[in-house]
């Protein structure tokens, strides 16, 4: 018995195509540690095989079982596909990169010449190997690679790749480690620079970071060596190829429905909103659904470092950011399209985030007219993204006392909504918190709706409480009535018993 069909014995997989040795009568000679750590044979192409056998034999068990399109390929699969690969691009890599072939017609082209090229091919396949074989090496010459399947998959929301044999993804709030891998550092730098070469951004050894985005808007990131020394590292954060609506988030229980009241008559009432979080909080996802409450007849600026909001308005400009060339040239921030926007009659300016010096024109421009502006700030609660915005407008280098700094920030911004991610993964809004104005030296806060930890966890280990009004009315309701905003009572009205009490901090 070879090697290789030994090694899977030892982890109770079927042998490889072409092997003789059936499950019920091959016995492992030693470990499975042992046999991992011995040389395993290797095929033409396939020289970071054996690594990949290796670590697939101590990889953890998953917390949910991996899907069928995940699990390792066998031995003889690989080098079929390897050597697949290598017949397809004699044959078609000049045509792969013809500008006068569209999308379907590329993907006709490759597939017509890879069916060629596995008949030609002596391993007995079944229909299913055939059919996975063929949609393998498409996804590698056209698409994602092993990523493909992911990108397809709902119920993944995240996918992080650390180096070409460790993929990472979040399903349903949790992390777990997938079966699938690339075939070595080469080809996860194929799949990244064919990422960002589609948008016209580059990533090499002198720009060895970039943000990108995939064609449905999923926000990617990307590192390469030197600066990553596992190898390549790329994060993708998924969106829905249909938009969040405010009553799918009243669905997860990141709203109730007396805030989704309340934030749609914010919006309607043209307040300035700040949309507070952490990484990973569902900032940009809110952001989408507070947009939609904004009226079709208004003319709406979007400003993003990469474009990935979803509006659903037909009047939108979306202006992106644009890092500088090889030169260190024709840079154009987010500040500059700041600046830019407000000579572009905007009713609406709506900035994906602040995270330097733009903040101060932001707060500039809500300022001077252009109310009903949304954005969203990396901030852990409202009175931490008061302090961050103080920051932020402090590298915009201009010497400004700091009173007037926060003079800046209580008459810009209206009201802070805080998101948080608990710990069961969920992601909650945990404040809803007014804008007061200057008490001294100090921004003035109050608390609208905090969300309510008294009902604990349950027994599936998710909280049970909810966001809850404080009582509190805020101010800034005084302004729904001139404008013809009515809010049914239910809003303010405090549940008993509540954990909470709204606070004037």
């Amino acid at each position: 018995m070879s090697l290789s069909d030994r090694l899977r014995a030892a982890r109770g997989e079927s042998p490889a195509l072409g092997s003789d040795t059936s499950p019920a009568t091959a016995a492992p000679s030693a470990g499975a540690e042992d046999i991992a750590a011995q040389p395993a044979p290797t095929a033409p192409g396939a020289a970071a095989r054996p690594a990949r056998v290796s670590q697939a034999a101590k990889l953890p068990a998953p917390s949910a079982p991996p899907s069928p399109s995940a699990q390792p390929e066998p031995d003889a699969l690989i080098a079929l596909k390897d050597r697949a690969s290598a017949a397809l691009f004699e044959r078609v890599g000049a045509r792969l990169n013809n500008p006068s072939l569209t999308e379907d017609q590329l993907h006709a082209l490759v597939r017509t010449e890879l069916n060629k090229v596995v008949e030609d091919e002596t391993v007995p396949l079944t229909a299913e190997q055939r059919q996975r074989l063929i949609s393998d090496i498409q996804d590698d010459v056209l698409g994602h690679g092993p990523l493909e399947r992911l990108l397809a998959d709902p119920t993944v929301t995240e996918i992080m790749v650390n180096g070409p044999d460790m993929i990472y993804i979040e399903q349903r709030g949790r992390l777990t480690r997938s079966a699938a891998r690339f075939t070595s550092e080469e080809h996860l730098r194929q799949v990244i620079e064919r990422i960002v070469s589609r948008i016209g951004r580059r990533i090499d050894e002198s720009s060895p970071l970039v943000d990108a985005r995939l064609a449905d808007g999923s926000r990617v990131n990307a590192v390469i060596p030197p600066l990553a020394v596992n190898g390549s590292s790329l994060t993708i954060r998924k969106f829905s190829k249909d938009p969040f609506k405010v009553n799918d988030l009243i669905g997860f229980g990141t709203l109730t429905p007396e805030m989704s009241e309340l934030l749609r008559a914010c919006v309607q009432a043209r307040l300035n909103i700040i949309v507070s979080g952490g990484t990973g909080s569902g900032k940009t996802t809110l952001l989408n659904v507070l947009s939609s409450f904004i009226p079709e007849s208004e003319r709406i600026v979007t400003i993003e470092d990469a474009v990935e909001l979803q509006m659903q308005q037909d009047h939108v400009v979306r202006l992106e950011a644009r890092p500088a060339n090889i030169e260190g040239k024709g840079e154009i921030s987010i500040r500059d399209l700041v600046r830019n926007s407000l000579r572009m009659r905007p009713d609406r300016i709506v900035v994906g985030e602040v995270r330097g010096g733009e903040t101060l024109d932001m707060l500039q421009a809500m300022n001077t007219g252009h109310d009903g502006s949304l954005s969203t700030v990396h901030a852990n609660s409202p009175r931490d993204a008061v302090a961050r915005l103080e920051t932020l407008v402090l590298m915009a280098g201009m010497d400004l006392p700091l009173r007037a700094i926060r003079e800046q920030i209580a008459s810009a911004v209206d009201v802070i909504i805080q998101l948080t991610r608990l710990r069961d993964g969920t992601r909650r809004v945990t404040a809803v918190t007014e804008v007061q104005g200057m008490e001294g030296q100090t921004v003035t806060l109050q608390d609208a709706f905090l969300f309510d930890y008294s009902a604990g966890v349950g027994p599936d280990g998710k909280f049970l409480g909810k966001p809850v009004s404080t009582g509190v009315r805020p101010r800034f309701t005084d302004q729904f009535a001139e404008m013809g905003i009515t809010l049914s009572p239910r809003v303010f009205a405090v549940p008993t018993p509540t954990g909470n009490t709204g606070k004037n901090r």
